[in-house]
């Protein structure tokens, strides 16, 4: 089993759901984030004075899947948030020792 974590830009969250649901990968976690990499935020003018937003807001989708399904995760996340510009995000993978559904105690792939 592994963890899929993909941080992406707000507006094509609805995209990706649509698409990874469309993949017959269910379930997922989504956070509101705000971080920097490259891209180092960019310069705003307010009444006059120039300020640095450096914290740019994005999301944070998580979605648990199993070793069979973890490459069409990725391609389904990567094609679908790739706009080609400094910023579309990043995709982190990991392995998990365990999952429990709490509700019955299911564990492992069952549990998914």
């Amino acid at each position: 089993m592994k963890k899929v974590e993909a941080v992406i830009r707000h507006y094509k969250l609805e995209d990706v759901k649509n698409a990874l649901t469309q993949a017959g990968i269910q379930g997922m976690t989504v956070t509101e984030v705000r971080g920097f990499g490259r891209q180092r935020g960019h310069k705003e003018t307010y009444r006059g004075a120039e300020y640095t937003v450096d914290f740019l807001p994005k999301v944070k989708l998580e979605i648990v899947v199993g070793d069979d399904e973890v490459s069409k995760a990725i391609q389904t996340i990567s094609g679908v948030a790739r706009t080609g510009q400094i910023g579309d995000g990043k995709i982190f993978v990991s392995s998990l020792a365990d999952v429990i559904r709490i509700r019955t105690g299911e564990t492992g792939p069952e549990a998914i």
